[in-house]
C-alpha cells in the first residue's frame, strides 16, 4: 500500500512530485475531485493509486487519507475563491488526523509575507499580508502549524515562488512560450523589467520527496527559491534567442488589469497581487540547502528550452483540432 498521498495531485506540482516518487520506485496515492483528470495524469503509472474525494465530506476525507503516513497538500481553489483555502485545509487536516496520518507537507506561496522588508527574504521574515489572498494563505499555514504545535500531527510548509515549465499553463510566462512557438502576441503582466525569480516545476518534485522523508523538516517552514534572480524581460529575450525571431508582447499593467477585470474575473483578482510585479519577493533557501544538501536547479536557458519543446507546434495543434 502507498504510504504517501498527494492531495490536489493533478496540477503541475503534483505531477512533478509523482514523477520524483516513481523514479524512486515508491508507490504513492493521488487524490483529487475528478477521476478522469487523475487517470489522464497518472493512469500510465502502476505505482499510482488513484482515489477521488469530496473535501466537504468528513467520511470522504478520512477514506482518502486512510492507511497513509504522509500527506502532501496542494489543493487549489478558484483564484476568486481564496476564502476556501483555510476552510479546506481545516477539513482535510481534521480528516487526515482522524485517519491516523502522521505527517503533512503544505506546498505554500510567498503571499503570506506581504511586501518584502528585505531582499532576499528568509523564513523568519514577518508575515504581514496586506491582501485578502495573503491573509487566506497565512490562515492556511497557521492551521497546519498550530496542529503541529498541539502535537496532533507533524507538519511543515514549503514555500515556492512563481513557477514555469513544460505544460504549465498557470504561469506568468505561459503566454510568451505559446506565442514564441505558435506565433501571435504574448499577453503578459508587467512591468517586465523588475527582478523576479521562477522555479522550474520538474525541480520541485525531488525536493518535496526528500523533505517529506526528513524528520528534521517538520515543525518549521522552508523556502525553495528559483534558479537565480532574473526578469520576465530576460526570459522572453531567451525565448527569442532560442526561436530566432522576435516575440510580440501585449503587456498589462495594474490599470489595464482593472479594466479587463470588469469582464474577466480572473484578471480582476490579479490586481491586488500586482505588487509582486513591482516589489518582488525574492527568497533565500539557504536553510533548506543546509537541511537536505545542494538543490538541483535547472538553469533558466535550459528550462525555457524544455518549456518551448513541450508547446504544440502549429501543425500539431491543427491536427488535434481536426
Amino acid at each position: 500500500m502507498s504510504r504517501i498521498a498527494l492531495f490536489g495531485a493533478a496540477g503541475a506540482i503534483g505531477q512533478s512530485i509523482a514523477q520524483a516518487l516513481a523514479a524512486r520506485g515508491q508507490a504513492y496515492r493521488v487524490v483529487g475531485r475528478s477521476e478522469a483528470s487523475l487517470r489522464k495524469a497518472f493512469g500510465h503509472d502502476p505505482l499510482a493509486e488513484i482515489v477521488t474525494w469530496n473535501p466537504d465530506s468528513p467520511e470522504s476525507v478520512r477514506a482518502a487519507a486512510g492507511g497513509i503516513d504522509t500527506l502532501v497538500y496542494m489543493v487549489g481553489v478558484d483564484y476568486w475563491r481564496f476564502e476556501l483555502h483555510p476552510e479546506l485545509m481545516r477539513k482535510t487536516l481534521d480528516g487526515a488526523i482522524a485517519a491516523g496520518v502522521r505527517h503533512v507537507v503544505l506546498i505554500g506561496t510567498v503571499y503570506p509575507y506581504g511586501r518584502a522588508r528585505t531582499t532576499p527574504v528568509r523564513e523568519d521574515h514577518p508575515r504581514e499580508p496586506h491582501t485578502f489572498k495573503g491573509r487566506m494563505r497565512k490562515a492556511q499555514e497557521d492551521i497546519v502549524m498550530q496542529a503541529h504545535a498541539e502535537g496532533r500531527i507533524r507538519a511543515t510548509v514549503l514555500r515556492l515562488p512563481d513557477f514555469y515549465g513544460p505544460g504549465v499553463d498557470r504561469s506568468l510566462l505561459h503566454g510568451a512560450a505559446v506565442a514564441a512557438v505558435q506565433g501571435g502576441s504574448a499577453d503578459m503582466v508587467g512591468p517586465l523589467d523588475r527582478p523576479h525569480e521562477f522555479v522550474f516545476v520538474p525541480d520541485v518534485g525531488p525536493v518535496v520527496a526528500t523533505l517529506a522523508d526528513t524528520p528534521a523538516a517538520y515543525g518549521r517552514i522552508w523556502h525553495l527559491a528559483g534558479a537565480g534572480v532574473t526578469t520576465q524581460q530576460a526570459m522572453v529575450e531567451e525565448m527569442e534567442r532560442q526561436t530566432g525571431r522576435p516575440l510580440r508582447r501585449r503587456v498589462a499593467g495594474k490599470t489595464m488589469l482593472r479594466i479587463v477585470g470588469l469582464f474577466v474575473p480572473f484578471m480582476r483578482e490579479l490586481v491586488e497581487m500586482h505588487y509582486l510585479q513591482t516589489d518582488p519577493v525574492i527568497m533565500d533557501d539557504s536553510a533548506l540547502q543546509s537541511l537536505i544538501g545542494p538543490l538541483v536547479k535547472t538553469p533558466y536557458a535550459e528550462g525555457i528550452r524544455r518549456t518551448l519543446a513541450a508547446v504544440p507546434r502549429p501543425a500539431e495543434s491543427a491536427a488535434v483540432a481536426a
